[in-house]
């Protein structure tokens, strides 16, 4: 079999590794935030941590191009971590462990951390390299890109000199962004409470499983199935055709990523489980056609278990499915300027119980501002009605496109010329750091690419081998026209 170490260029492959072997979830990327600052006080570098954890590394231009103009490159040093149930991992002390599928690199059971791990290796390799030519380069490595762009908050206007941004965050080869949606996140939390569980009842543990997952952002119009929608569909007709009772509901995971798996407790009265389990087949043949071209993964149990301790009380378990169920999930609105572009969307990411509350977490990204505003307070104003506390989160901007951009247009010179190919230019309905990178340092020249990543933000991210040979390429002769 391959091995990852003889793949080219085999300078972004080694460093990938390197990282793959330092655990870095959000908010807990420390150790490879000082693995970043050593590496760059061992190359002689100016190496440098702000107050947030930003790690920022400054590289003098090589021979003949001192008057070059500054340049930025940035990538975010953490990543989203999601496994699949049957796997056992720690995030914050095991490594990732890649491996090699036909053209891609994959994890074992795991996300990769290609996202954006990928970025970092090639600013080490370009860190590192003696021989490639470029101007006045600054490598900013942010923290917590994943989780609440914590680090890109919390850049200060003294902290970088250059003026163009190169973002190596993107995920489609063969495409730049010079545009991003703005996002917030509207947190809802109703109280847990409990009532008995009556006599002559049977137990049984529902699961759905097997669905692809995504990004909230880039995968969001691709009709994948929703671990939490689905699950709650199933419970809200269930209480209605039988006496079902529940006990908890644990779906989805991550608040940027579309909810692959849930299960729920539920209680069901002894005459009534023939029935029920007879309605769950029926359930689970539904779904699966409804969902056999994007979701043919889909797994959907109905297995019989012990009693519970006890259940939602009435009026709690009623709130929480039909609100649930009213609250909207997916694309809310195209762009009526750009065709097929996404401009509006909300993700229904989680729903958890604690033992006193539960916590639903969504979602809302928009290019807009005012839309994504509206969006944000249409999710609250379902669960508002279901008496539940509302929270939304600060939010970041948008990054509006600049079609004449200078960095642009040597990109899409550059990339003609090494691909004899033209290359699409976008934007992207994910975020981006650049958003509030351009808020802080107005007119600011970015754009965005990167290597072909696919199923990120879930266990099947995978990163194209012969993308990332032409990412490098790409960045290596940009900077070279900079």
């Amino acid at each position: 079999m391959k091995d990852i170490a003889s793949l080219q260029p085999e300078r972004i492959w080694h460093y990938f590794m390197e990282i793959c072997n330092i655990p870095h979830p959000s908010k807990k990327e420390a150790k490879l935030a000082t693995h970043l600052l050593k590496f760059g006080q061992s190359l002689g570098l100016e190496s440098i941590q702000d107050a947030t954890g930003n790690i920022l590394i400054r590289k003098p231009a090589s021979a003949g191009m001192e008057s070059g103009t500054p340049v930025i490159l940035q990538s975010h040093i953490d990543m989203v971590c999601e496994k699949n149930s049957d796997i056992v991992h720690d995030f914050e002390k095991d490594p990732i462990v890649p491996w090699i599928d036909g053209d891609w690199v994959k994890a074992k059971g795991t996300t990769l951390g290609s996202d954006d791990g990928i970025g970092i290796a090639a600013m080490m390799a370009i860190l590192e390299s003696k021989e490639i030519t470029h101007g006045p380069l600054e490598c900013l490595f942010t923290v917590d890109e994943e989780t609440g762009l914590t680090g890109a908050f919390g850049i200060k206007p003294d902290l970088l000199k250059g003026k163009i941004l190169l973002n190596l965050d993107s995920e489609d080869e063969g495409q730049m962004f010079i545009g991003c949606a703005g996002g917030k996140d509207t947190v809802a939390t109703m109280d847990r409470e409990t009532g008995i569980v009556p006599a002559d009842v049977t137990g049984y543990q529902i699961r759905l499983s097997g669905l692809k997952g995504g990004h909230s952002g880039d995968d969001i119009h691709k009709g994948l199935g929703n671990a939490v929608k689905l699950l709650n569909r199933f419970l809200w007709n269930a209480t209605r055709d039988f006496y079902l009772r529940v006990y908890e509901i644990n779906a989805g995971n991550l608040r940027n990523a579309i909810a692959r798996e849930g299960s729920a407790w539920v209680v069901v009265p002894d005459e009534q489980t023939e029935g029920f389990e007879a309605y769950s087949e029926l359930y689970k043949e539904t779904i699966r056609e409804e969902l056999k071209v994007t979701e043919p993964g889909l797994q959907f149990t109905v297995k019989e278990t012990g009693l519970p301790p006890n259940l939602l009380a009435p009026d709690t378990e009623f709130m929480l499915l039909n609100s649930l169920y009213a609250c909207p999930h997916g694309v809310v609105e195209f762009s009526r300027e750009i065709p097929g572009f996404v401009e509006t969307s909300t993700n229904l990411a989680s729903v958890k119980f604690t033992d006193d509350k539960i916590l639903i977490t969504t979602s809302q990204r928009s290019s807009v501002d005012t839309a994504k505003t509206d969006i944000a307070d249409q999710v609250a104003s379902v669960f508002m009605m279901a008496g539940a506390d509302i929270e939304h989160s600060t939010g970041y901007p948008g990054w509006n496109p600049n079609p004449d951009s200078k960095v642009l247009k040597i990109c899409v010179e550059s990339y003609r010329k090494l691909f004899s190919e033209e290359p699409k230019v976008l934007a992207i309905h994910a975020g981006l750091e650049c958003g509030l990178i351009g808020a802080i340092y107005p007119g600011m020249d970015m754009i965005s690419f990167g290597p072909t990543i696919k199923g990120a933000h879930s266990p099947d991210e995978r990163l194209d081998i012969k993308s990332t040979q032409k990412f490098w390429d790409l960045l290596t002769d940009v900077l070279k026209q900079l």
